[in-house]
């Protein structure tokens, strides 16, 4: 399977703040979900990524060198940030005017299809939209020039759940349509990534925890619950992180099946994405 996007060794460092030697892969046909506390490094990570700050190391889009290749690349580009690039003084028409000029590939048709979808009115100006309608223009716009990529940070970020769920029905969409496309997502939803991500990379303070199929996160790691006696007999090599509660310790582990027959006094439950990174930044090892 070809990579999208390659990150190799990729460094940089602000005061008070450094990204350490981040290295991971987008397979093509994928979508990776990027998580991590506030200040772990994700939006430098995607600064990175789309060439907007001075960085260390190499990233490769397409197979290309993304500080060479950078204005060809971001022909198949499509991008969500937070921070919005449009002006509030700009009509959703308009933004399609100037946007028409920018991509070779800019699909009218698509656009307009999607402000119908999303019930944006097409010559009202941006400032009187709401947050969730300026995100749902900014993901129209990203959409409607047929990029083979997809970097999105935060993209459901202020919406309802129902309206979440549709724009996410939008990116497997996206993927389906055509499977060499991949997306790189970065929320604070972990259930949003949780239903929709194949694969998940954690940073915290600027380094990369794991990068593992959701799958694998959700379906094999588990929470194993038991007293102070019982944990003793746990061998340290089961254990990847622990909490000593009030009235028991709870241990991170990568293998609940294997782990339940290994340890039949504990209980073991399902771990969420949101709790595996919670013992990995508060837990002890």
């Amino acid at each position: 399977m070809k990579n999208t996007i390659e990150l190799k060794h990729v460094s940089k460092e602000y005061p008070g703040f450094h990204l350490k030697d981040v290295s991971f892969c987008i397979p093509a046909g994928t979508i990776v979900g990027l998580v991590g506390e506030n200040g772990a490094g994700k939006t430098t990570t995607i600064q990175a990524i789309l060439n907007s700050i001075h960085f260390g190391g190499e990233i490769q889009i397409f197979g290309k060198d993304n500080r060479v290749a950078e204005k060809e690349i971001k022909q198949d580009l499509g991008v969500v940030l937070d921070d919005s690039f449009l002006s509030e003084y700009l009509s959703a028409k308009g933004v399609g005017a100037i946007l028409k000029m920018m991509y070779a590939n800019w699909d009218e048709k698509k656009y307009d299809t999607y402000l119908k979808k999303f019930k944006l009115p097409s010559s009202k100006l941006i400032k009187s939209y709401s947050s969730g309608m300026k995100m749902k223009l900014k993901i129209a716009a990203a959409l409607s020039h047929c990029p083979k990529l997809l970097v999105l940070d935060e993209p459901t970020s202020g919406l309802d759940p129902i309206v979440r769920n549709e724009i996410l029905d939008i990116f497997r969409d996206y993927i389906l349509e055509d499977e060499s496309r991949s997306i790189l997502l970065s929320s604070h939803i972990t259930t949003d990534l949780e239903s929709i991500a194949d694969y998940i990379v954690f940073l915290h303070e600027g380094e990369i925890v794991f990068q593992l199929p959701t799958s694998d996160l959700l379906e094999k790691y588990g929470i194993l619950k038991c007293s102070e006696k019982e944990f003793e007999q746990i061998q340290k090599e089961d254990v990847i992180r622990y909490q000593k509660r009030k009235y028991q310790y709870e241990v991170l582990i990568s293998d609940k099946q294997k782990m339940r027959k290994k340890y039949p006094f504990a209980v073991i439950d399902k771990a969420t994405i949101d709790e595996i990174m919670l013992f990995y930044v508060k837990g002890e090892k």
